[in-house]
Parts: structure tokens; C-alpha cells; sequence
């Protein structure tokens, strides 16, 4: 699916409050300095419009949290949601008291962005497959980007990862124990799935194809 770019949405990113514009900077520091806030940190890798993490920060104000997304229309759509969503609940559009900030950024750059052990959680929801064999190492379960994962997460972080795409599941329950990792739940098919799917908030894409089964 292509995006239409929005006139104007690089300024705007490049602007707003809610976006972090040098996150490197703030490697170590985002609970005293972003969100002056010893609650846990998490963080969505390809947020796209950011249903998902938006309700969570609704759903968890005692979580901090993070999204990532390269696509600045659609980073741009993201934002303005929030902020729309904030003043509809009858708060200031204003990054002060805020649990969500946005970051535009491709997920090679996480190990720059944070320190050792910073991240409590990750989300990686519908990633981009890229089934070719030689775009393997693109992909967000890959063992690059689990060595990644591995070192900003705390001990005992978690990476809870949801896609529709049965090749880069199987892939992914691969490199996973491979990479060191233990597998906690697994389903292949989360909305049938009553224990799994109890609490589940969908990504835009999830709740269209859920729609169609």
C-alpha cells in the first residue's frame, strides 16, 4: 500500500514537541530527561499510524512509551491522531504529563539511541516480511537485530511480536531460540486464541484483516 505524502509533514515532524528530533542525545536519559518518570520504557519498532501504541498510552499511564517509525506522512498522521485523541479526552496537546513520544527513525540506529538495559519491552507488529533470502538480515527478528534487542533490554525484557505472515513466522520461531531467546507463549492463531488474544489492542492493519475471517 502507498502512502500519499502530505504537504508540509517533514516541517511539521520536524516541529512538533511529541517527536524527538536527536534521540541519540537522550541515550541513558529517557526516563529522568524525556519523561522525568522511573516507569518502565517501551517501545513499538514500525509504529505506522500508531493505533496501537497511542491506545496503549491511554490504556497505561504508568508506562512510558516510544514508537518508532522511517515514514514521516505517516509519522505526521500518527501525531496529529495523538493529539487529537488527548484533546478529545480533555487534555492539553502538550509533551509535559505525556507518556508517548515519537521517534523518526529506521530500527538499525536503536543501539545509538539507548543505553545498556534501558527498555523494558519491545513491539514489532506486521513487520515487513522481506521474503527474499538476501534481504534476510532486514528483517526485525533477525539475529542482528536480536543482538540488538538484547543489549538495550533489561534482563528480563520481553519483545512481544505479531504478524500475518506465516514465512517470517516460522522464520522468527527459528532465530529466536537460536539467538538465546525463550520462546514464553506462541500461537498461530492469536484471535481465536482466548488466552492469548485476552487484552489484545490490534494495530489499523490487524483490526482490517481481522475484519475479513
Amino acid at each position: 500500500m502507498r502512502i500519499r505524502h502530505v504537504k508540509g509533514a517533514e516541517e511539521a515532524v520536524a516541529a512538533d514537541p511529541f517527536v524527538i528530533q536527536n534521540p541519540a542525545e537522550h541515550a541513558g536519559k529517557w526516563k529522568t530527561e524525556i519523561f522525568k518518570s522511573k516507569a518502565p520504557l517501551y517501545l513499538e519498532v514500525g509504529m505506522g499510524m500508531g493505533s496501537f501504541i497511542r491506545r496503549l498510552s491511554f490504556l497505561h499511564p504508568e508506562i512510558s512509551y516510544l514508537g518508532f517509525e522511517i515514514n514521516t506522512t505517516v509519522l505526521y498522521k500518527a501525531m496529529r491522531r495523538y493529539e487529537a485523541e488527548l484533546e478529545e479526552a480533555g487534555r492539553k496537546a502538550d509533551p509535559e504529563g505525556s507518556n508517548l513520544r515519537f521517534i523518526r527513525s529506521d530500527a538499525r540506529f536503536l543501539g545509538e539511541y539507548f543505553a545498556e538495559k534501558e527498555v523494558d519491552r519491545i513491539y514489532l507488529n506486521f513487520s515487513d516480511p522481506w521474503p527474499k533470502d538476501k534481504n534476510a538480515n532486514k528483517r526485525l527478528t533477525s539475529p542482528q537485530f536480536l543482538k540488538l534487542y538484547d543489549r538495550i533490554l533489561q534482563p528480563d525484557g520481553v519483545i512481544e511480536f505479531k504478524t500475518d505472515n506465516r514465512g517470517l513466522f516460522d522464520y522468527s520461531v527459528e532465530t529466536l531460540p537460536a539467538g538465546g531467546w525463550k520462546i514464553l507463549q506462541i500461537t498461530y492463531d492469536l484471535h481465536r486464541d482466548p488466552e492469548m488474544n485476552e487484552g489484545n489492542v490490534m494495530t489499523e492493519y490487524e483490526a482490517k484483516f481481522s475484519v475479513c475471517f
